[in-house]
């Protein structure tokens, strides 16, 4: 992640570097409510605080666990999920045309095929402004919100039931976000199902949405919320409980080397394959409540009974699962590369490969 010194200028606010006044809680405390690491002032007594240095001003830096922490790993999980999930938009438009119309659209091969013939090379990026917009709020609420729930879950427990019971804490904090990110997310994602699914409805998010909301109303766009939980929780948890778990096993076992002395590039494609991993899990453990989600927001009026009849329970867990383990298995390995990369762009480490977060407690 070599940048010139301009172009770190350029892409980065310089209010993340601000240094905490002596008179904040953060110079002393830092985090959210005293729950940070302490600040150089403390560090004496209370052992090295952690700190990331901006790459072009030496003088100022991003404390852990700060509201600039969270405004930067909010920030890199819009660039994370946002791009990546526009950019897998013609495997996505497949993989929703296969759930809802299995007789059409029989495979991933032919899948595309029909939806070249009939749509043309344009019909492929359907619905990409309701991807793009809905899965950038949702990526900021997702990580900007996991990395404090895992901190503030971290000093609920204590420093030793912190360390002991880390992977709960993982899958406690990452559900908690994701509860929060799929509100952001359902509107968009209701009307990118609509418009990908449905050929004619809109032509997008422009006159999709409007024609959505006067067909079946704001709470319409909701309607998909509950199957939507059940599809991204699962996912989300096991998106960053294992990959937390698989990039520490990296390093303990395959790397001959501690993190803290291998070069970034190393650790960002740590992070690309304990990603990938990771995405391979999700998508299998999500998978029925994403065809559910499909069938619900492309059908008015329908239930979740009516999916389950039609579809099968069989078919809720295996229909289009293979080209969703290859576009989430990748989507995955991307995003938490993206996210990685953003945050070593700004002077912050990369993410997993120690311990949960030391609680403020294990300081005093």
């Amino acid at each position: 992640m070599a940048l010139s010194e301009s172009s770190r200028n350029a892409l980065l606010p310089g209010f993340l570097y601000a240094a905490p006044a002596a008179s904040s809680p953060f110079a002393t405390a830092g985090g959210v409510g005293g729950r940070g690491v302490a600040a150089p002032s403390a560090a004496s007594a209370a052992g090295p605080a952690v700190w990331a240095r901006a790459p072009s001003e030496p003088g100022r830096r991003i404390e852990m666990y700060s509201p600039a922490f969270y405004a930067a790993c909010t920030a890199g999980g819009v660039a994370s999920c946002g791009l990546t999930h526009m950019t897998v938009t013609p495997l996505d438009l497949v993989k929703c045309n296969m759930q809802i119309d299995p007789a059409k659209y029989k495979s991933i091969s032919s899948g595309f095929g029909v939806l070249l013939k009939e749509q043309g090379a344009k019909g492929f990026f359907r619905g990409w402004v309701p991807t793009l917009l809905g899965y950038s709020t949702q990526g900021a609420c997702k990580f900007g919100f996991y990395e404090f729930f895992k901190k503030y879950y971290s000093d609920i427990a204590g420093p030793e039931y912190a360390a002991k019971y880390k992977t709960l804490i993982y899958l406690a904090g990452s559900a908690s976000a994701e509860v929060i990110a799929d509100v952001a997310l359902c509107p968009m994602e209701a009307v990118k199902v609509r418009v990908q699914t449905q050929p004619g409805f809109a032509r997008g998010l422009s006159d999709g949405l409007p024609k959505f909301v006067k067909t079946e109303g704001y709470a319409g766009l909701y309607k998909g919320i509950v199957p939507l939980w059940g599809r991204q929780i699962p996912y989300t948890t096991m998106k960053f409980a294992s990959f937390e778990t698989v990039v520490e096993m990296i390093y303990k076992y395959a790397i001959p080397a501690p993190k803290s002395e291998c070069s970034k590039n190393l650790q960002l494609g740590v992070s690309f394959a304990g990603g990938y991993i990771a995405g391979v899990f999700c998508a299998i453990v999500s998978h029925p409540a994403d065809n559910l989600v499909s069938f619900l927001n492309n059908a008015k009026g329908a239930t979740v009974g009516d999916a389950v009849k039609k579809i099968g329970l069989v078919g809720l867990f295996t229909r289009g699962l293979p080209l969703r383990i290859v576009m989430i298995g990748t989507l995955t390995g991307a995003q938490w590369g993206i996210y990685d990369a953003f945050k070593v762009m700004v002077g912050l480490p990369t993410t997993g490969g120690g311990v949960a977060p030391t609680p403020a407690a294990a300081k005093a």
